[in-house]
């Protein structure tokens, strides 16, 4: 018996393997299903999907064969990752100096006959191969090889498949970890910064209302900048902080309401409110959600509409329908409606359309991101349907 050599890449070749993560792990139909498929084209009793690792060949799919891995050192595919040409065709090994007397050949199995394909990444390096044995001498057809060959490129096309899964599980896991990360930063951040924030706007209100009498109209005008613009401050912070909290400390169960319940829930914000025409459309009798996250996006959808709306009387219609797997809201107004290069920006943070509202205070560029955030997270999606001077649907989905 001659032991095969090490790859003339062995080091390489054993980093490719191990970056496929694939070694040890349980059986999978797919791979099953291509060992099951060889052998039945090759007629041969026995397939195997072999990766030669240091010192053994693991079978990660093995079909007629009750064995997991052999020792690398008597394996036929030690030899097969060798070879030129991309594969080993022994018809019988009891006539190779290489096999004639391998424990796998002398005993159980029996290995007379082995055909097999090298598995070979992009770059190259074998992995191991797709094999098929017989315990008697055989020869295999033109088509029989060309099938084999054809059914290797497909156990490296899963192998691939599923070392790109986990490259992409892994990039997201780290997205994640970073995206908390700068969520936890932003939160203490804009707490830290609240404080002193609050003391130079009661620093400055104090100072106003001490000296008004003493100062000059611009110097009034000054402080009174400082004012309005911590006050601005200030909330801006509180929409980052709003932001940037965990949506798991907001969530609640889901539970049952009614659809009158529902506009009383809204109803509550707006009711002194004049100028806006708030109504509702739907034949739904009672709705299964968390009403606290749906009214917080409700609510800064209709407070848009109510802000930046150039109408003396704001109309503003909410129609809720359902599908068998979500609800789906609507949001209408007769303002100004949204120009469409426009409608994919407004949902990015800090994206602002108009510099002020129409009470003269200036947005945060946070209401849409913040509501895109929480209707991501309760499984739906969110876009707008708008032209200029004919006012803006919002309509947005979530899981039931």
């Amino acid at each position: 018996m001659i032991a095969p050599t090490k790859h003339i890449k062995e080091n390489e070749r054993l980093a490719a393997l191990q970056s496929y993560n694939i070694l040890d792990t349980l059986p999978h139909a797919d791979y099953d299903g291509i060992t099951k498929i060889a052998a039945q084209i090759c007629d041969a009793p026995i397939a195997l999907i072999s990766l030669v690792d240091k010192d053994r060949q693991w079978f990660k799919s093995s079909y007629g064969l009750d064995a997991q891995e052999t020792p690398r050192d008597v394996s036929f595919c030690g030899h097969a990752i060798n070879e030129e040409h991309n594969a080993l065709m022994v018809e019988d090994a009891r006539k190779d100096k290489r096999f004639f007397d391998n424990p796998l050949v002398v005993n159980a199995p029996n290995v007379i006959f082995y055909g097999g394909v090298t598995l070979k990444t992009d770059s190259g390096l074998p992995l191991g191969t797709l094999c098929v044995i017989d315990s008697k001498p055989r020869v295999l057809s033109a088509s029989q090889k060309e099938a084999l060959d054809a059914l290797s490129r497909q156990v490296i096309n899963l192998l691939t498949l599923r070392k790109r899964n986990l490259e992409l599980n892994d990039l997201v896991g780290k997205l994640e970890e970073k995206n908390l990360d700068l969520e936890q930063f932003a939160y203490v951040a804009s707490h830290d910064i609240k404080s002193p924030l609050s003391n130079i706007s009661n620093l400055a209100g104090m100072f106003l209302a001490d000296y008004r009498s003493k100062l000059d109209k611009e110097g009034v005008g000054l402080i009174e900048l400082i004012l309005k613009s911590t006050e601005y401050l200030y909330l801006f912070l509180d929409r980052l902080m709003e932001y940037s909290t965990k949506l798991d400390q907001l969530e609640h169960s889901k539970k049952n309401i009614t659809i009158a319940e529902f506009k009383d829930s809204l109803n509550v914000y707006y009711g002194s409110n004049t100028t806006l025409e708030l109504t509702y459309t739907t034949a739904l009798e009672c709705l299964q959600m968390n009403p606290i996250i749906v009214s917080q996006i409700l609510t800064n959808l209709i407070n848009n509409a109510e802000k930046y709306s150039d109408k003396a009387i704001v109309k503003v219609d909410v129609a809720v329908t359902e599908t068998p797997t979500h609800y789906k809201f609507s949001v209408s107004d007769n303002g100004p409606g949204i120009d469409e290069a426009y409608q994919d920006k407004i949902f990015d943070i800090f994206v602002k359309l108009s510099k002020i509202d129409k009470h003269g205070n200036e947005g945060s560029g946070l209401g849409l991101a913040i509501v895109k955030k929480l209707v991501t997270r309760l499984g739906g999606d969110i876009y707008v349907k708008s032209k200029p001077n004919e006012g803006a649907e919002f309509s947005f989905t979530i899981l039931k």
